[in-house]
């Protein structure tokens, strides 16, 4: 039986997989991209460096792995009824929940607060993104079929333009020193609030 690989161990490879990523989420988080070192994470997962090749072909597509699965999860943790296509139009909420998540969730912590250079522009080609995009489009086009939302938007363009606006709030409190101004938020999510609701 030549060139046969039998797995004795179907879920291992899942798994030894996710333990490079959890560890990856951790080195890249703290001593950013360019000073992280595939060894040191491959390492800390118990496999040689190049047994972390098998699973990511480059340091890239290891950090841009990483930064989708911590993305994912911050998402999950923080947007859970928003990822599968349901919202109640609180958006102080949304802001409220990505921004009390995010500690735990250190690599798209550290690209949020501008530590990576040109990262936050990154995470608007995530897989993690895309399915937020698809959750809050749903969501859009439910309240437009419930009468919440206004029926005049493009729900696929607005969702695009809420999750810029939130984004760009998160980036703003993180930048500024990681207090939500009352007043300027009040006053962002007054505005969204009244570009969806249907006017009375």
């Amino acid at each position: 039986m030549t060139g046969v690989v039998i797995d004795l161990a179907p879920g291992k490879g899942a798994r030894t997989r996710q333990t490079l990523l959890d560890q990856a989420i951790a080195h890249f988080a703290a001593v950013g991209r360019r000073g992280a070192s595939v060894a040191t994470i491959a390492r800390a997962a118990g496999i040689t460096p190049s047994a972390a090749y098998v699973y990511f072909p480059s340091k890239q597509a290891l950090y841009e792995a990483a930064v989708d699965a911590d993305t994912a999860g911050l998402l999950a943790d923080a947007l859970p009824e928003l990822m599968a296509g349901h919202f109640d139009g609180n958006f102080g909420r949304v802001l409220g929940r990505l921004l009390r998540s995010l500690p735990a969730h250190p690599l798209a912590h550290r690209i949020l607060s501008g530590l990576e250079g040109a990262g936050p522009e990154r995470l608007k080609v995530l897989p993690a993104e895309m399915r937020l995009h698809a959750g809050l489009t749903r969501a859009l086009r439910q309240g437009q079929a419930d009468g919440t939302v206004r029926d005049d938007i493009d729900p696929e363009i607005f969702a695009a333009g809420i999750e810029a606006i939130v984004i760009a709030l998160i980036i703003a409190v993180l930048q500024t020193g990681g207090e939500v101004q009352p007043a300027e938020s009040a006053g962002v999510l007054a505005v969204l609030d009244a570009a969806l609701r249907p006017p009375r």
